[in-house]
């Protein structure tokens, strides 16, 4: 599982470039299975990947093309997606999304996640013996009717909001 301390992240997208140039073979942050935030009203950057949730919401695939796989990644079988959507409106985190019909989000890079590898400021780490994260549970609710853009501006909003608290206590 790759851990996220949003404390140590710059916003600087070298998480989400080498995602992208080592998945498609370009630069482009569509394609990358991370996304960095910048809530620049918190002063919070962010990135919002796959958090293994415990509930495993993206599985719930009509068609059966999300499997869970030994590292605890989200598989996608391309050959039997439809492309229905069912796994993007699922996650509450907006971690998984389409585009150009293709089912992005994160596959681990077999356990040698390279958007580890690119976080020079030590924001990631990779923690291969984490094969299942937080539960979503009440993000499911609260996140029904929003975007993949919009849910994860709402979770990244939500750690920043942690993030101050501990901060401000630290500092108290």
């Amino acid at each position: 599982m790759i851990d996220v301390d949003i404390g140590k992240c710059t916003g600087c997208r070298r998480c989400e470039t080498a995602c992208s140039f080592v998945k498609k073979g370009r630069i482009n942050r569509h394609f990358s299975r991370i996304r960095v935030l910048n809530l620049y009203e918190m002063g919070v950057d962010g990135p919002v990947r796959c958090v293994q949730c415990q509930e495993r919401f993206c599985t719930k695939c009509p068609n059966h093309a999300i499997s869970i796989g030994p590292l605890g990644q989200v598989i996608v079988s391309m050959t039997l997606c439809h492309l229905c959507g069912a796994c993007e409106v699922n996650c509450p985190i907006g971690a998984i999304e389409l585009f150009e019909d293709i089912v992005y989000t994160c596959d681990l890079c077999d356990g040698k996640p390279r958007c580890v590898e690119a976080c020079t400021e030590g924001a990631l780490s990779w923690n291969p013996e984490k094969t299942e994260g937080p539960s979503q549970e009440g993000e499911k609710t609260a996140t029904k009717k929003m975007n993949p853009s919009q849910k994860r501006q709402r979770y990244l909003k939500e750690q920043g909001e942690e993030l101050r608290k501990r901060w401000r206590k630290a500092h108290a």
